[in-house]
């Protein structure tokens, strides 16, 4: 029997058949299998330099070797994180926009700001948890407290006088607050774009306290830069051994962190988003890779994408609640 090809049929059928077989080649499923095919951005909503994008940058390069793409680390800070992760709520969901998001604008600020133009829990699609790290609340070695009692006595004696950095709606400033509310104390905060920018003036003199995260603290305080009154984590840490908690510094039961992890638009294809995870938990669990994260103070993490959303759900839940407890509100 002779062996149709598409010029033995029909012309109108040989049409029909074309369209049909250029519509398979253009598939999603073939985009898919293709993946990736041109750089990808790695949007940063905060400035160069802190702890965030230091994360990003590290996870960055050996991202861009495995899927043999160019990953471009692009920060947009502003906004407590909301400027950054707006872009990337409205991006294509295509895999191409990635998002280094962080426990403020995915979990803290739909309740702290009256409006953030997204909804964390709807517009992205959970990648992977990737790392988290306490805070150390570092002051200026002039400051009149060389630990929590002493600054919780000083803030009580002179209200108002006690002023503190961050970045407004970030972890670090609903842990302050957080502190601020157990401890029956109010210190003035003074907003930063950045977390670096913050560390910067504790040292510079011109603010006096911050809930500076472990990554790029340490560092200035074994260097004798900043003075460390105690660290968030449930236990202490080991960078930092010395450094009492806060709750077994007068203030019982408080504890509080700060993670990073990957997401994209939501409705991103499910094939993009595991392999997303599959290759960014593979550089999480390479020991190389895990040093260079400890070595600038990050407790490396891993998820699978459901475990990310079920995290980020309860954390959004728990946030909630300190907000409405503290009152803070960020416009």
């Amino acid at each position: 029997m002779k062996t149709l090809t598409v010029l033995d049929l029909p012309r109108c059928a040989g049409n029909v058949l074309l369209a049909a077989l250029a519509v398979l080649g253009a598939s999603p499923a073939g985009a898919q299998n293709a993946y990736p095919a041109k750089p990808i951005r790695l949007i940063v909503a905060l400035p160069a330099g802190g702890p965030t994008d230091i994360l990003a940058r590290l996870i960055a390069q050996p991202l861009s070797a495995s899927l043999g793409q160019p990953i471009v680390v692009d920060n947009r800070p502003g906004a407590g994180g909301n400027i950054g992760a707006e872009l990337v709520a409205k991006s294509p969901a295509d895999g191409y926009t990635l998002f280094m998001g962080t426990s403020g604008p995915l979990a803290i600020n739909p309740s702290l700001y009256k409006s953030i133009g997204f909804d964390p829990l709807r517009d992205f699609a959970p990648v992977i948890l990737a790392a988290s790290a306490p805070f150390v609340i570092v002051a200026h070695p002039s400051l009149a407290a060389n630990n929590v009692k002493e600054l919780i006595a000083l803030a009580k004696a002179k209200p108002g006088s006690v002023n503190y950095g961050s970045v407004q709606g970030n972890a670090s400033h609903l842990a302050t607050e957080l502190f601020d509310y157990m401890a029956g104390i109010k210190m003035t905060l003074v907003p930063y774009k950045g977390a670096a920018q913050a560390t910067t003036d504790v040292i510079a003199g011109q603010i006096q306290v911050s809930f500076a995260s472990t990554p790029g603290s340490v560092s200035l305080l074994k260097a004798g830069k900043l003075k460390a009154l105690a660290v968030t984590s449930a236990k202490r840490i080991a960078a930092l051994p010395d450094v009492p908690t806060v709750a077994e510094s007068g203030v019982p039961g408080y504890e509080a962190s700060v993670w990073y992890g990957v997401v994209v638009p939501a409705k991103t294809p499910k094939e993009i988003v595991a392999k997303l995870n599959a290759e960014i938990g593979k550089i999480l669990r390479e020991r190389a890779n895990r040093d260079k994260m400890a070595a600038a103070d990050f407790e490396v993490t891993s998820s699978t994408p459901a475990e990310f959303g079920e995290f980020i759900r309860a954390e959004t839940a728990k946030w909630t609640k300190v907000v409405k407890a503290s009152g803070a509100r960020a416009d």
